[in-house]
């Protein structure tokens, strides 16, 4: 919802690609939401979703007034609004760094997810190249950083790939490796 808002022209103007990408995002997201919700059968996911976007939309109101109050210039607006959609970015491309540690300690890739790795790789260097293009330096700082954290997740990712235990389809039971397939 931020970058919906830091991309409309009251706050960033010539930005409306980023409000209409992230507003097809928010759009997905929320058909997600509701999915999940369709099919939620003990109702306690649902109240989680509904306090979180609770509290959400209140924060996003206090910010969209705060910014359409406080700040008069289109400079002074993007700044405000670029600072939290930073923050909260930065938060979101680094949150799958935390499992990391638990990588590098049991030297299996198993609990980290190929695909969002490389999808949070692919979107940082896509946004960055496209703040390149427009020159945003918000949206270059956190999408370059959200790179960066995407590849060291996929050179994570490769370092550990041969030592994850395989898993058999038929019992789910761990499969580890023989001595005569490690010295091959």
């Amino acid at each position: 919802m931020l970058w919906v808002f830091y991309g409309l022209p009251i706050v960033k103007p010539d930005s409306i690609l980023v409000t209409t990408i992230n507003a097809i995002g928010l759009a997905l997201e929320l058909i997600y939401l509701v999915i999940f919700c369709i099919y939620d059968k003990r109702g306690k996911g649902r109240k989680q979703v509904a306090y979180a976007l609770a509290v959400e939309v209140f924060v996003m109101a206090i910010i969209v007034i705060g910014t359409l109050l406080g700040f008069h210039t289109h400079k002074r607006r993007t700044l405000f609004v670029g600072i939290f959609c930073d923050v909260l970015n930065v938060l979101m491309y680094s949150s799958p760094l935390a499992i990391m540690k638990k990588v590098i300690t049991t030297k299996s890739v198993e609990y980290m997810p190929l695909y969002l790795s490389l999808a949070g790789f692919a979107n940082g260097c896509i946004w960055a190249a496209y703040a390149l293009i427009k020159f945003d330096p918000f949206i270059l700082v956190s999408n370059g950083l959200g790179a960066l954290a995407g590849a060291a997740q996929l050179i994570l990712y490769g370092c550990y790939y041969g030592t994850t235990p395989k898993r058999s389809k038929e019992d789910d039971e761990v499969v580890k490796p023989s001595e005569i397939q490690l010295s091959g």
